[in-house]
């Protein structure tokens, strides 16, 4: 398999950093928290590239390793992220800077590949030089970004955090070579939330860089670190969700480790959502979500079983969440987000998580990643949703320069809740018992 050849596939059009949303509110004629500045847009749209980069390249590691069918799909929609962030960067510096960039990026993910190689034919030499090359891209980048930044990003500063990057990226691989696939799995959650520091640095030194482009509006205030942390658990949802899914099918021994971090992410999910809404909300939120999920589960093993009857049922139930939750929220946020306008976006959440395990079942690897890339992406737009009704219905918690006291630290997750715990249980359950029947018979016809 040709690991390099496949990281220079880039199919995907480019997102653009600079603003050109028409109905974006500028905050400072308003006087009032607002999620939907030209700065906070910014953030946004670096903490959807930045995390899928993460995301993306953990999971591609991960299928080099194993040799995966759908690895080179894996590895083109990682290039396609690469394209999209240098686009991005070209938005905002210029052509020839986005040259650079492109260079730069595309040649740490190949050090990464080279070390999974390594990997793989037990040449610790290889893999020590390419840890070596990931060193040298790391002064070399750094020095890059603080030039552009206009040394508004410090070079040591910026060194400090790619290492952790790269620690991040080797060290969930390692794990998972090794087996240790609950250690694995806590690294990679570690490496997304990891870039959304990323994201908050960069969009504030550019927005600092270059004011009137923004507007005067800042990228960092409570609003926007509330729309940035809902960003963070929306997307590592849909990313968790989808790699249980894959690891259900194959029958893959890392599959209780990436139901267990899908339920982690729930619980930090609804510490976010308590702690805005209060305990009871909370509590609200987490059987609500959790029935989703569940729901879908049932989906993939209705499919395991060629069991038509119950993937309707399945989909219906899905139906009644996405009414349900939809009112929630609207109660939640006292109305600022309307049930009626809030449940197609959920309906298309359930939508993309159908079609992309559809797809992968089908071996339409090509659409698989596709969709992912929407269905990752899509879930910004509802953290955007959220976070403008929460900031609309409760400003006051949000006026001042930093984040309200009582609002956590929803990066990472402890143990799972009783609810967490027969989630988790009913996944195993479900789609273990579909998994390997699926992939047989997909081989067999």
């Amino acid at each position: 398999m040709n690991f390099k050849k496949a990281l220079l596939v880039v199919p995907m059009s480019a997102s653009l950093l600079l603003p050109t949303s028409l109905d974006i509110v500028n905050a400072e004629e308003h006087k009032i928290p607002q999620t939907q500045t030209e700065a906070v847009e910014l953030r946004s749209q670096l903490d959807n590239l930045f995390s899928e980069h993460a995301y993306l390249a953990v999971e591609t590691m991960r299928k080099g390793a194993e040799g995966a069918s759908d690895f080179e799909q894996s590895a083109a929609a990682l290039s396609s992220n690469t394209d999209d962030l240098t686009a991005a960067i070209e938005s905002v510096y210029g052509k020839e800077a986005g040259e650079k960039f492109n260079e730069m990026w595309s040649s740490h993910i190949g050090y990464f590949v080279d070390y999974v190689k390594a990997t793989g034919n037990e040449d610790e030499e290889a893999k020590q030089m390419a840890l070596d090359e990931l060193n040298q891209y790391r002064e070399d980048f750094s020095e890059f970004i603080s030039e552009a930044t206009g040394n508004r990003l410090k070079a040591d500063g910026l060194a400090e955090g790619l290492q952790m990057h790269v620690d991040q990226l080797i060290g969930a691989f390692d794990a998972y070579v090794a087996g240790d696939y609950e250690e694995a799995y806590m690294k990679e959650r570690k490496a997304i939330e990891h870039m959304y520091g990323v994201s908050k640095g960069m969009s504030s030194a550019i927005v600092n860089q270059f004011p009137d482009k923004f507007n005067n509006t800042k990228a960092v205030t409570p609003a926007a670190d509330l729309r940035s942390n809902l960003n963070h658990l929306l997307s590592e949802h849909v990313g968790l969700a989808t790699m249980a899914m894959q690891n259900g099918l194959d029958g893959s021994e890392d599959f209780e480790a990436s139901a267990k971090a899908l339920s982690n992410n729930t619980e930090d999910l609804t510490k976010a959502i308590t702690s805005i809404f209060g305990e009871e909300a909370g509590s609200q939120f987490n059987n609500i979500w959790t029935q989703h999920i569940d729901d879908f589960v049932s989906y993939v093993k209705a499919t395991g079983n060629d069991d038509e009857a119950k993937k309707e049922e399945a989909m219906k139930a899905l139906e009644d969440y996405r009414e349900t939750f939809a009112k929630f929220l609207e109660q939640g946020t006292k109305g600022e987000i309307s049930a009626d306008k809030l449940a197609p976006s959920l309906q298309q959440h359930a939508d993309y998580l159908f079609n992309t395990f559809d797809q992968y079942a089908a071996e339409d690897y090509e659409k698989t990643y596709m969709t992912l890339r929407d269905s990752y992406a899509h879930m910004f737009g509802a953290s955007k949703a959220l976070s403008t009704g929460i900031v609309g219905a409760y400003p006051d918690k949000f006026m001042g320069e930093e984040m309200p006291e009582e609002m956590p630290d929803t990066g990472m997750g402890g143990t799972a809740t009783d609810n967490n715990i027969w989630l988790y249980a009913s996944i195993l359950a479900a789609i273990a018992a579909a998994g390997v029947f699926l992939r047989k018979q997909s081989k067999q016809q």
